[in-house]
């Protein structure tokens, strides 16, 4: 249900305290004191079955007595009561419900019926429900606390939500004594109904919020997690803490790609690829939200360093170079500039030691030579109160400086009394001040780590060669796999799978006897490699059952005999199918992996690292989520070892072939939901080439038996293929419509470049004379759950985009808003009007009730177009109609 209805818990008019008790200490009472008498505007309503009164207000017997319309009801009674409270609630009209109250499915079978009645009410009525579990939310500026928490949040711009109620109640305390102030705080309970991702649609809409912080132990709907953070990543910075990090699925698989694959590398890779940044402990998550809300994200990772004492520079840059940053190269103006007004005993290099004796003028010099340095990401000043300077005064300074600058500046000033009120004043004018460097080094690395994240989201990406034909025989290997009982198809088959997808494969021939060995070594040409085939052994190495540099027919008889008693000796049940026969790849290489494992939480994910039979000692592995581009390919391979070591190769490594085998593996990935885990290791790499040399498939048996939705295994919605459709213009031209894509950025860029000042007013309402990289990529990287563009491609000479169309689905509601752009000397030829019709066509496809779009008052061609598809035009004003059309 997204957002719909949360309005009610988080800005209600009329609250029922379900449980509500005079009992002291008892969680009834908290709930009603919280709520009264502290300036919340609303009304509240104690309901309790025994007392006409509670607190000395009016109580009520049940909610179905209160006699105005409720919006939220607050229930704290015993378990098995909740779904009879819920079905009242629902018969009342609330909208919404907070289920303060344990024992449900973590107490065993009888909880878990409460639950499905609680649901069942749920959907029957339409409500919206945080908990149960929850320790309640607060929404401290308008006085808002249906917590039974002793301490009360101060209003704020970072929204916490939290998994654990403790813990929640816990982070109050802390950020009560650290005077951090919230929008909201959330304590979500077992996410019976409202979830992260519906939380997060809801403050990223939030004009009170800046940032939102996240403790989470486990994601309810990963998908919906996902395309959540994706789409508001970018505007207000998602900070997580993530418990359970060594925690790691026992359950046994086939491949190495499936053992070196934990849970952890998962979440975090899932983070990284929404833009999220992670942090280590609780104190991180305020302190990094807080800074990334407050200052401009480092564009990169080279760190200023200004100090007034030595040692906690120098520990200072212990954290930065441990923590993977690295001290800024000061040019040569910011040296002789800093030499002019430094005695000469002072350190010129960084971290720049300006010594106890600076004066706040001092200080004052240094920074604004520091600020003019190019070579500098960001700047932290360290203040020790063994100077000569004041800190009040410092910090004024640097409040200064901080409003001239586009790059972050941080502050670490030591000690309490002065230097408290002065961090203090600093954290009020925007300027994150901290206790100690290290914590200070620490946010800035994050801050750098979440420009990373978002570099993913705004790269273009090269575009490379794509078939998006899927080879239908490869289902049917798929199907006699699964009707002969096979979990794990044979070396030859998992290579036919690469092979159809133009993935280099060495080419491999079956042996089941040694004269056929004889006969298929001889058309290779020696030397070659065998490896014995038997469904029974997915390891081969574990059997010694591969022979390399084999010369000779003499050599091929003996070894074949050899590899057949070694699967017989490893179990009487394994059965000999007979070897692979390959050519020996003589090339000194690299052996790398590539391979994929479905997670429980979030489906099919895609690794890459170094192979051969040590991959799973050396877990140099990356982790990525298909679809791939060639940007993420990229990013993919440069977060291992391995990749360094390519990089740095003198063979000539072609990493542009590595992108593409990437990016036709992703493909193969998302085509097939029945696949479970994929090896291709050895990929061995080397000079200007690479080759698959062996590769695992194993089959998902539950996904062949029942039938699968086409992309229920992956979190994020791939390139919409269904869409693209060949039609012709009035004049016959031929366009292909299709789905906007990442790699079309340049041709969008050509086509706004193109425009009319006239076209330009009427579609964007005003004259925009250069549509920065940021925005251009924001219309091309979509996320297809909630938005599809459709663009008109014209493929006479050169590809070029001569119009385009949008339709973007409103998080969690039934409706979406539309909008075309026609070039100008494309108008006139149909076009508009096949858009508009293509996007009524996808909006009923995605679900939606209702379209709107808004169009200029001076646009009668669009006006026009609207009335004649039959959209309800509503002016409202003299300048902008609104164009609306019911789909349903």
């Amino acid at each position: 249900m997204g957002t719909e209805n949360l309005d009610k818990i988080f800005n209600p008019k009329r609250i029922a305290v379900i449980g509500a008790s005079d009992r002291e200490g008892s969680v009834g009472s908290k709930l009603l004191r919280n709520l009264v008498g502290v300036g919340y505007a609303g009304a509240v309503y104690p309901v309790n079955p025994f007392k006409p009164t509670v607190q000395g207000i009016t109580a009520y017997p049940t909610i179905l007595k209160i006699p105005w319309q409720v919006d939220l009801a607050i229930i704290a009674t015993p378990a098995h009561t909740v779904p009879q409270v819920v079905e009242e609630c629902g018969k009342a009209g609330v909208s919404g419900a907070i289920i303060i109250s344990a024992g449900f499915k973590e107490s065993g079978e009888e909880g878990e019926k409460f639950e499905k009645q609680i649901l069942d009410c749920k959907n029957q009525y339409g409500m919206r429900i945080i908990g149960p579990n929850s320790l309640g939310v607060m929404r401290p500026k308008i006085k808002l606390n249906t917590t039974f928490a002793n301490k009360t949040a101060i209003p704020g711009k970072i929204a916490c939500i939290s998994q654990s109620a403790a813990l929640c109640a816990a982070m109050l305390d802390w950020a009560s004594e650290a005077n951090i102030g919230f929008s909201a705080v959330v304590s979500t309970g077992s996410m019976l109904d409202v979830d992260l991702g519906d939380l997060i649609d809801y403050f990223g809409n939030d004009a009170q919020t800046r940032s939102i912080v996240l403790y989470l132990e486990s994601i309810k709907n990963a998908r919906k997690f996902m395309s959540a953070a994706r789409g508001f990543a970018r505007a207000k910075p998602i900070v997580v803490v993530k418990a359970g990090r060594v925690h790691e699925s026992s359950e046994a698989t086939f491949s190495h790609t499936g053992a070196i694959c934990g849970e952890d590398t998962v979440y975090e890779a899932a983070f990284r690829r929404a833009g999220i940044v992670r942090v280590e402990a609780i104190s991180d998550l305020f302190n990094c939200a807080e800074a990334l809300a407050m200052q401009p994200n480092p564009k990169g990772s080279n760190l200023t360093i200004i100090t007034n004492a030595g040692g906690p520079g120098i520990m200072a840059t212990d954290s930065l170079i441990c923590g993977g940053g690295r001290l800024s190269a000061l040019n040569n103006e910011t040296v002789q500039a800093l030499k002019s007004v430094l005695p000469s005993y002072c350190s010129i290099i960084n971290p720049i030691d300006i010594l106890e004796e600076a004066s706040a003028e001092r200080f004052r010099k240094v920074v604004e030579i520091c600020l003019k340095d190019p070579n500098s990401d960001g700047f932290l000043i360290i203040y020790t109160p063994q100077g000569a300077a004041d800190p009040l005064e410092v910090a004024e300074i640097i409040i200064e400086f901080s409003k001239k600058t586009t790059k972050p500046i941080l502050t670490s000033l030591l000690g309490e009394d002065g230097c408290r009120t002065a961090r203090q004043i600093l954290q009020k004018n925007g300027v994150p001040s901290f206790a100690t460097p290290e914590q200070a080094v620490s946010t800035f690395m994050y801050m750098y780590g979440y420009t990373q994240n978002l570099e993913l989201l705004y790269q273009t990406p090269e575009e490379l060669p794509m078939d998006f034909s899927i080879p239908t025989f490869l289902k049917e290997v798929l199907r006699k796999a699964y009707d002969e009982g096979r979990r794990v198809l044979t070396q030859p088959e998992s290579l036919q799978f690469l092979d159809a997808y133009n993935i280099p494969t060495i080419k491999t021939l079956v042996a089941r006897t040694s004269e056929e060995a004889e006969i298929l070594a001889s058309e290779l040409g020696y030397p070659v490699v065998m490896k014995a085939l038997s469904p029974q052994i997915t390891h081969k190495s574990k059997v010694e059952g591969v022979i390399l540099n084999v010369w000779s027919p003499v050599e091929l008889k003996t070894f074949f005999v050899e590899l057949a008693e070694k699967v017989k000796s490893f179990s009487p049940e394994a059965e000999f199918q007979g070897v692979a026969i390959q050519p020996m790849v003589r090339k000194r290489g690299y052996e790398l992996l590539i391979g994929l494992k479905k997670d429980p939480q979030f489906g099919s994910v895609i690794a890459f690292g170094m192979g051969g039979i040590t991959a799973e000692l050396s877990k140099d592995i990356s982790i990525g989520f298909p679809p791939l581009n060639q940007i993420l390919a990229r990013r993919l391979m440069e977060r291992t070892a391995i990749y360094k070591y390519l990089q740095l190769s003198e063979d000539s490594i072609n990493i542009k072939l590595l992108e593409e085998i990437l990016v036709k593996f992703s493909q193969l990935v998302i085509d097939f939901p029945e696949i479970k885990e994929i090896d291709i290791n050895p990929l061995i790499v080397s000079k200007g080439d690479a080759v698959a040399v062996d590769a695992r498939i194993v089959i998902d048996i539950e996904k062949i038996s029942e039938g699968v939705h086409p992309h229920e295994h992956l979190v994020i919605t791939p390139y919409p293929r269904k869409y693209i459709n060949e039609w012709k213009l009035k004049d016959e031209t031929p366009v292909v419509l299709r789905p906007i894509k990442p790699e079309d950025e340049p041709l969008l860029d050509e086509l706004f470049k193109s425009l009319s000042e006239e076209t330009m007013r009427l579609r964007f309402f005003q004259i925009i004379k250069n549509m920065p990289h940021e925005t251009l990529t924001r219309y091309c990287n979509l996320d297809y759950d909630r938005e599809v563009a459709i663009v008109a491609e014209l493929k006479k000479e050169k590809k070029r985009i001569i119009g385009v169309g949008r339709v973007i689905l409103e998080p969690g509601k039934n409706c979406g808003e539309f909008a075309v752009l026609v070039g100008d000397q494309w108008q006139g030829r149909g076009l508009g009007s096949k858009l508009v019709d293509y996007l009524i066509e996808i909006g009923k496809d995605m679900g939606l009730e209702m379209m709107y779009g808004y169009v200029s008052s001076n646009n009668p061609k669009m006006i026009n177009l609207c009335t004649r598809k039959g959209f309800e035009l509503k002016p409202l004003d003299e300048e902008i109609t609104k164009a609306i059309l019911k789909l349903s």
